[in-house]
C-alpha cells in the first residue's frame, strides 16, 4: 500500500480550476517532486494534502487514514510535517526554539504536571531536547543554535525551518520549494540533505520545486503539473523528454502555433 495516494482531486476557487482530476501516489522511502510552471497547481496540491484547504472531490489517504476525517491540527501528529515557500519561523526566537516549536505534537502533559514540572514531564522535555538536538546535528547547525533568526542569512533560515520539520519526527517530509532563493552552493546542500532524510532517516519526501537539477538529481519520480492537469508521472528523465512537458515550459514550435 502506498504511503500517500491522491484519487481524481479536484480544487476550485470560485470559477478557477487550481486542481483538476489528479492522482498520484507516492511510496514508502521514495523522493517524489512536483513540478510545472508558476500556475501549474502545485502548491494547492501541497495545501489540500496539508488541509489548508477541502477538496472539490476526490480523496486523499495517507498510511491507511483519509485525511479528509482529520482537522488541520491533527497532520503533524498523523506523521506529515512541512515547509514554506515563505519562510515561516519565530525571528525573535533562536533556532533551538522555533525547532523545539516542532515537538508539539508529541506533548502529552497538562497544566498541572507542567506547573510541578513531575517525572514524566522532565523526561518528555529530555526527548524533545534529544529529538531538537539531533536535527541540529543532522543539519549541521551547531554554529546557530542559540542565535535569533531575525540575525540569521536566508539560506540558513531555510534549513532551520527544514529542521523544525525533521524535528517532528515524520513518516512524509513536505519541503515546499526548498531551494528557492538559495546559492548553487547552498542548493548542493539541500540535494545531500535529502538525499540523507531518504536513506538515513528513512523518511520519505514529497518536493515542489522549481530547480530542475535539484529534482534530477534526488529525485526518484516526478509528475509534472500544467494548468492543474498531470502531464506526465516518472522517472526525472521520462518527464523532462515529455513531449507535453517540454511544450507547457517552453510552449508550442513556431509551425505548431502559426497551424493554431
Amino acid at each position: 500500500m502506498s504511503l500517500l495516494s491522491v484519487r481524481n482531486v479536484t480544487m476550485k476557487f470560485g470559477g478557477l480550476v487550481a486542481v483538476n482530476d489528479v492522482s498520484f501516489d507516492v511510496e514508502k522511502g521514495e523522493v517524489f517532486a512536483l513540478v510545472g510552471p508558476n500556475g501549474a497547481g502545485k502548491s494547492t496540491v501541497f495545501n489540500l494534502i496539508s488541509r489548508f484547504y477541502d477538496p472539490f472531490e476526490g480523496e486523499i489517504v495517507f498510511d491507511g487514514e483519509n485525511l479528509l476525517d482529520h482537522a488541520p491540527s491533527d497532520i503533524a501528529q498523523l506523521g506529515i510535517a512541512r515547509t514554506f515557500q515563505n519562510i515561516e519561523l519565530f525571528e525573535n526566537a533562536t533556532v533551538l526554539q522555533n525547532m523545539l516549536v516542532g515537538r508539539h505534537t508529541h506533548r502529552t502533559s497538562n497544566l498541572l504536571s507542567e506547573l510541578f514540572f513531575l517525572p514524566s514531564v522532565r523526561r518528555a522535555e529530555i526527548a524533545h531536547r534529544r529529538a531538537v538536538e539531533d536535527a541540529i546535528d543532522f543539519l549541521n547547525l551547531h554554529a546557530y543554535r542559540d542565535q535569533l533568526i531575525a540575525g540569521l542569512p536566508y539560506g540558513v533560515r531555510k534549513v532551520v525551518e527544514m529542521g523544525r520539520a525533521m524535528a517532528i519526527g515524520p513518516k512524509l517530509l513536505l519541503l515546499d520549494e526548498p531551494a528557492s532563493g538559495l546559492s548553487m552552493e547552498e542548493t548542493q546542500d539541500v540535494a545531500f540533505w535529502v538525499e540523507d532524510i531518504k536513506k538515513i532517516r528513512g523518511i520519505t519526501v514529497l518536493m515542489v520545486e522549481h530547480d530542475m537539477h535539484l529534482v534530477a538529481s534526488v529525485s526518484d519520480r516526478v509528475m509534472a503539473l500544467a494548468d492543474g492537469k498531470r502531464l506526465a508521472l516518472g522517472t526525472p528523465q521520462e518527464v523532462q523528454n515529455d513531449p507535453e512537458v517540454i511544450k507547457a515550459y517552453i510552449g508550442a514550435p513556431d509551425d505548431e502555433q502559426e497551424a493554431a
